[in-house]
């Protein structure tokens, strides 16, 4: 059974014990700048439009030597009836129940209004250290301004620009002070001697760096690098990237693998901006689920906020090594889905197709028509992503929470498959068997190949020596990959070529 912790808890031994410190505010205030700008990252999307941040965003910081976590939360407008923001205050709630201590952000360019006094007697209820940033201050004129919030009855008020990094010193000092520092860990004897095999290693590691003697394999074991070098890297957690149109489901898939309410779900389209992210342990391995925005269009995105959502779920995308394509089942395959999926394939992400909502149009089905046939689905799936023949398929309802178990087992299967390595004896053994003769290529395209190789992993790549340095043919490419993928596998991963001629230094991507 697979075991889930929050993402709070990034995968760095020790980090569970981090104090937790919760920025809060109302809507458009600077509380995603001020994240940023601790974290020293742009995890927070930041605009002038109010009420883009809405999920729970955690990163980390560090202070006077210690490190602290921090989560970033939506603006918070407590008796607000309408539904994202009733969401984003249940979602606010949750990081202020975890916090060891809370910010709480304020315009300084603006009055204060009751909204402001409620949030102040909400905060002082919880019994956790309370600090007031009163944030956008920049000018003696300014400073003086911010005076006036003393009237919340906070007594620990500091003026800050978040945007030029001004006074936050201060106010990471008052937060030092006030939590406690951690205890002193004390080590086992387990912990002491793989501290010492540590040390050993490094120091071995320097003397091979000083052109020092290399140390012999033992039994024939091939050394395993700690670092990626050339394709080839230790995997310690798979980024698994959840990807689709808007109001596909996403979100309701995540909190369904996950177990929790971790991102917010309403049946507006465009609710997730942030990428919000989980981890979860599945039989020995760690897989990071990454929500995205829903990708749309440039023409269709209208607001700052929606144009840069779309931007940062590219760039998750192409952070992470597994992508699951999620498509609505109500709505068929759509253009869309194809553009999606591309993006995915082009940047060499493993995939995995969801077909999300499945029961609507089958056990669920209320329109009177027969329910949808698996099979046919799959076929006319398989007609418009023809180009992502590899990737698997499953059938679900994240809402129902059927067919999750394959999804975290697929998952597993194909991380392992990215990142398989198939020895150059092997492929040539391989080479012998193929009659290239079969291939659909022109006479003129046809190249000969002396021998292959596979020269990195995620996504695997392999290179041909060849008589002549030209592009593949896209005939030839595809016929090669799928003897490749009969032989070896490589399920749910695009595969990569490169060409090499005899006695040529240069070097072509196909």
């Amino acid at each position: 059974m697979p075991t889930y912790r929050r993402s709070v808890v990034p995968s760095r031994p020790g980090a569970a014990a981090l104090p937790l410190v919760a920025i809060v505010g109302r809507p458009n205030v600077g509380k995603s700048t001020l994240f940023n700008r601790l974290t020293k990252s742009r995890r927070s999307i930041v605009g002038d439009e109010p009420g883009i941040t809405r999920d729970r965003i955690y990163g980390e910081y560090e202070w006077a030597g210690r490190q602290f976590r921090l989560v970033d939360t939506g603006g918070i407008v407590p008796d607000d009836p309408d539904l994202i923001p009733t969401e984003i205050y249940t979602q606010a709630k949750v990081a202020l129940e975890e916090a060891d201590a809370l910010v709480l952000v304020v315009d300084a360019r603006t009055e204060l209004a009751s909204p402001d006094y409620d949030l102040v007697r909400l905060l002082i209820r919880s019994g956790k250290p309370v600090f007031l940033a009163v944030n956008k201050v920049e000018g003696e004129a300014m400073t003086l301004a911010a005076e006036n919030f003393r009237q919340l009855g906070l007594r620990n008020v500091y003026p800050v620009s978040s945007e030029h990094g001004l006074g936050i010193g201060d106010l990471l000092d008052a937060i030092t002070e006030a939590l406690p520092a951690p205890p002193e860990p004390v080590l086992t004897e387990e912990e002491v001697a793989a501290a010492q095999a540590a040390e050993d290693a490094e120091a071995e590691e320097a003397e091979i760096s000083e052109g020092g003697p290399v140390p012999e394999q033992l039994d024939g074991d091939e050394l395993r690098p700690l670092h990626r070098t050339h394709g080839e890297f230790e995997q310690h957690e798979t980024s698994v990237a959840i990807i689709g149109r808007p109001n596909v489901g996403k979100s309701t898939l995540l909190n369904a693998l996950t177990g929790t309410s971790r991102a917010i779900v309403s049946p507006v389209a465009g609710t997730t901006r942030d990428a919000v992210d989980e981890v979860v342990e599945f039989e020995g391995g760690q897989f990071r689920f990454v929500d995205t925005a829903g990708i749309r269009r440039k023409g269709k995105t209208h607001l700052m906020a929606e144009k840069m959502s779309v931007v940062m779920a590219r760039r998750h995308l192409e952070a992470a090594d597994v992508a699951l394509l999620v498509l609505d089942a109500t709505d068929g395959v759509t253009a869309a889905d194809a553009t999606i999926g591309g993006y995915a394939h082009e940047s060499g992400r493993s995939v995995i197709i969801l077909v999300n909502k499945w029961d609507a149009i089958t056990t669920g089905r209320t329109d009177g028509k027969p329910p949808a046939d698996r099979e046919i689905f799959e076929q006319q799936l398989r007609t418009v992503l023809k180009y992502l023949s590899y990737a698997p398929v499953i059938f679900l309802s994240a809402l129902e929470g059927t067919g999750l178990a394959r999804v975290l087992n697929e998952v597993k299967a194909v991380a392992a498959e990215r990142r398989k390595r198939v020895t150059t004896g092997q492929m040539n053994r391989f080479l012998d068997k193929i009659d290239f003769q079969r291939a659909p290529v022109p006479i003129s395209k046809r190249i000969r190949i002396f021998y292959m190789t596979q020269a990195a992993v995620a996504p695997p790549t392999f290179v041909l020596f060849t008589d002549r340095n030209i592009k593949l043919h896209f005939a030839f490419e595809r016929f090669l990959e799928n003897q490749i993928r009969e032989a070896f596998g490589f399920k749910g991963t695009p595969i990569w070529f490169k060409v090499k001629a005899r006695n040529d230094k240069k070097e072509g991507k196909t």
